[in-house]
């Protein structure tokens, strides 16, 4: 992709209304985009669906949620969960009796594994394994789904899944070298990537982030066929990431978090979308700023360009709102350090000759460099130490402000969307919010 379309403009129409379904095509869990989603969606009216990625026993095997579990979820979905497990990825999948591909990682160590040779062609079994079960899964939901969205009503379809990551002990102690590790400790992202270890893990990311929207839109073809038929509209959205803009010296300039490992899983995410587009199916991938969430803080300097959106809120008509923001971000801080220090920092690291080669969209997603690294996580660290307590961070409320905005803007504009992927920049963000806090 060599250019990108970003959303200026504020959307006004909404065509979703009571009684038009919502369906969450992946589970909710704490802080996250989909909650927002999930917020417009209850204030609409709309009768919430969701599903469950299903829970592992203690020999791995996928099972329903119980009924405890279920409870709980659907408590915190406010809605009824079809109660099939929908686990996406093969990594833990095998034809009966072989090795999974997590089994086969389990010898690998920090002293062999860039060496470590797979077995691709078991591996394309257990990814064909995965893929059935997923997709059988997908068409037992949509059967249930059926009996639950009535003639003429409009659905939308968000679809949340993302991830891939095999649970290996080996991986843990790369990924703590490759997103955190500088100077000495510092580790080449494509140097992981060239292994058999990073080509299985990018497999996956596809299998996760990617493949399972496509499955969607495919297992949902009867439903949307008879909604639309019967004068209703089906429309699908998902989550992704290709850089954002931020405001840098006065002007919104596109910029990224390196190395984005899901990258290329990202941009398959958006080609299934166009795919899906040209055959006049509504489905939009919008691409929303970094915001921290429970499976990005392992990304160390990730949260920098979020610390910016303070500056967008002002410069998009920003008021008394606006201010009271920046004070709240103040009360994070140390004594004696300004939130003017901690936005120079941010400012200076963006700006600084080592983060401009990074700015290449083209070029996207590029490998880490040792410069960069140090730069990047070495900056987050001391914006980190200039808060009065570690776990109460100006990013923490600058996320849950992206995710507010997020909410209306992805759920009104799936009414009637500009195209199949969409930039939702600092700008649209910034005046979303303020216009929400008139």
């Amino acid at each position: 992709m060599k250019n990108r379309t970003s959303l200026h403009q504020l959307p006004q129409q909404n065509i979703f209304r009571k009684g038009d379904v919502f369906v969450l095509f992946g589970e909710l869990f704490g802080r996250g985009y989909a909650n927002g989603l999930v917020n417009e969606a209850r204030k609409a009216g709309m009768q919430i669906v969701g599903i469950t990625v299903g829970r592992r026993d203690a020999n791995n095997s996928l099972r329903p949620l119980n009924d405890e579990e279920l409870a709980v979820a659907q408590a915190g979905l406010g809605g009824k969960i079809i109660n099939v497990p929908l686990m996406a990825g093969f990594d833990l999948d095998a034809p009966a009796g072989e090795p999974t591909p997590t089994d086969l990682l389990g010898s690998m160590t920090l002293k062999t594994w860039m060496d470590d040779n797979l077995d691709w062609e078991h591996i394309e079994k257990c990814r064909e394994v995965g893929v059935k079960r997923f997709k059988d899964s997908v068409a037992e939901v949509m059967t249930l789904l059926a009996g639950m969205v009535p003639d003429g009503r409009n659905v939308f379809f968000a679809h949340t899944m993302a991830g891939g990551i095999p649970k290996a002990k080996v991986f843990l102690a790369i990924a703590n070298r490759v997103y955190k590790g500088r100077g000495d400790r510092f580790m080449s992202s494509q140097v992981l990537l060239e292994s058999d270890l990073g080509k299985l893990i990018l497999k996956n990311f596809d299998e996760v982030s990617a493949n399972t929207f496509q499955h969607l839109i495919d297992g949902s073809q009867t439903i949307r066929a008879r909604v639309e038929a019967s004068g209703g509209q089906v429309r699908y959205s998902a989550y992704g990431y290709h850089g954002t803009e931020v405001l840098i010296d006065d002007s919104y300039e596109w910029q990224t978090y390196t190395n984005y490992t899901q990258g290329l899983a990202k941009m398959r995410l958006e080609r299934i979308a166009q795919a899906a587009w040209r055959n006049n199916i509504k489905a939009t991938v919008y691409n929303c700023p970094e915001i921290r969430t429970n499976s990005s803080d392992i990304f160390a300097g990730v949260e920098l360009p979020l610390i910016l959106l303070l500056n967008a809120l002002k410069k998009e008509g920003g008021g008394a709102w606006a201010e009271a923001q920046w004070q709240a971000c103040r009360e994070f801080l140390l004594e004696g350090v300004t939130l003017e220090d901690v936005l120079q920092k941010v400012a200076d690291f963006q700006g600084s000759e080592v983060m401009q080669g990074f700015r290449d969209f083209a070029a996207w997603p590029m490998p880490n460099s040792p410069a960069q690294a140090d730069l990047t996580i070495g900056t987050s660290d001391e914006i980190l130490k200039m808060h009065r307590d570690s776990k109460a961070l100006i990013t923490d409320l600058l996320s849950s402000l992206v995710i507010e905005a997020t909410g209306p803007l992805i759920f009104r504009e799936s009414s009637a969307p500009a195209g199949p992927v969409l930039w939702l920049n600092h700008d649209i963000i910034g005046r979303q919010l303020n216009q929400l806090h008139a």
